[in-house]
């Protein structure tokens, strides 16, 4: 029985060495993989990291970019790191045979990034992109301010005051040393791109040019809240501008203030600005927002109608008359 305990001990003797000799080497390999191995990249490689791409598909992209050996490894180090939220996305400029741990840092940090994605939803102001942009670190909020409220140019024979309604909405890849021209050059052709090809011949149907026609689309992108008023909404711009009546457009009166405001006041109603479209007829001399290309659609195809007015009820959605005491009555219903 003794000899059997003793042989039986010097089995699970054996068994813990064996196992201790195969995580330190499991351990030592790990290491090695992370800490030595500078076998890749072979050279300096560029990787575009998608916007949105979690911290295992960057692993994989990697991988087969040939900057990691291990997208296994990358993703484990990650986890046991907690970094996989902070796994950012842009373009990548790796240098040739950096550790793996060296990507990660990079990527993590963005000390290897030398572009970045960045999304402007629609409806915002030049202002609002200016913040969005020197709050990703991709220039000081003035200068980009400057550029965008300063810079013009021709759209369809006309001169632009500004790039305001012209900074098309989407989603852009930006160097991170752009300048405030570049990235507003790069936004601006993305407008041009996105502008119908025959937007001049169906802005003129309107009796309007172009630049008018972004004007008024802009209005649309701060009014409508459903894509199937857009057209709707469009027409009866178009019936009061025909008719000579004021636009009377909350947002453009919103427009003249620094901050967005929930509510119009009666003192807001008196602001003397052009861009007072309760006390001013036409048009407002820019438009008052960057639209998206539903907006520009309405403005250039305006659904035909009798209404010259709306209110909104809500719900998402406008209530729409064609005289005022049918307005009124809307108004009493929905905002009272």
């Amino acid at each position: 029985m003794a000899e059997a305990l003793k042989r039986l001990g010097y089995v699970l003797a054996a068994v813990f060495v064996l196992s201790a000799l195969a995580v330190g080497g499991a351990a030592a390999w790990f290491r090695h993989a992370v800490y030595a191995d500078r076998a890749l990249p072979k050279d300096t490689t560029t990787v575009v990291v998608p916007s949105g791409a979690t911290a295992s598909q960057v692993a994989q992209l990697l991988g087969d970019k040939g900057v990691i050996a291990s997208p296994a490894v990358f993703d484990l180090l990650a986890r046991l790191r907690k970094q996989q939220a902070d796994v950012r996305a842009g373009e990548f400029r790796f240098d040739a045979h950096r550790t793996l741990d060296e990507v990660l840092r990079e990527v993590v940090t963005g000390g290897a990034q030398v572009a970045t994605w960045v999304t402007f939803p629609e409806g915002l102001t030049a202002r609002e992109m200016a913040g969005l942009l020197a709050d990703r670190s991709l220039g000081e909020r003035a200068a980009l301010e400057r550029e965008f409220l300063t810079a013009t140019i021709e759209v369809d024979g006309t001169r632009t005051k500004s790039l305001e309604g012209f900074l098309f909405p989407s989603t852009y890849l930006f160097p991170v040393n752009a300048t405030p021209a570049a990235i507003a050059k790069q936004m601006t052709d993305q407008f041009r791109s996105e502008l119908p090809s025959d937007a001049a011949q169906r802005a003129k149907r309107q009796g309007v040019t172009v630049v008018d026609a972004v004007t008024l689309a802009s209005l649309i992108e701060r009014e409508a809240k459903a894509d199937d008023e857009r057209r709707l909404m469009a027409g009866v711009y178009y019936n009061r501008l025909r008719l000579g009546m004021p636009l009377e457009v909350d947002a453009s009166i919103e427009y003249i203030f620094p901050q967005h405001k929930t509510e119009i006041t009666r003192a807001d109603l008196a602001n003397d600005s052009p861009y007072n479209t309760y006390k001013h007829t036409g048009l407002p001399p820019t438009p008052i927002a960057n639209p998206g290309r539903a907006s520009i659609a309405a403005a250039l195809d305006p659904q035909p109608s009798d209404y010259l007015y709306y209110v909104y009820k809500g719900d998402g959605h406008h209530a729409f008359a064609r005289t005022l005491a049918e307005h009124n009555a809307n108004v009493a219903r929905y905002l009272h």
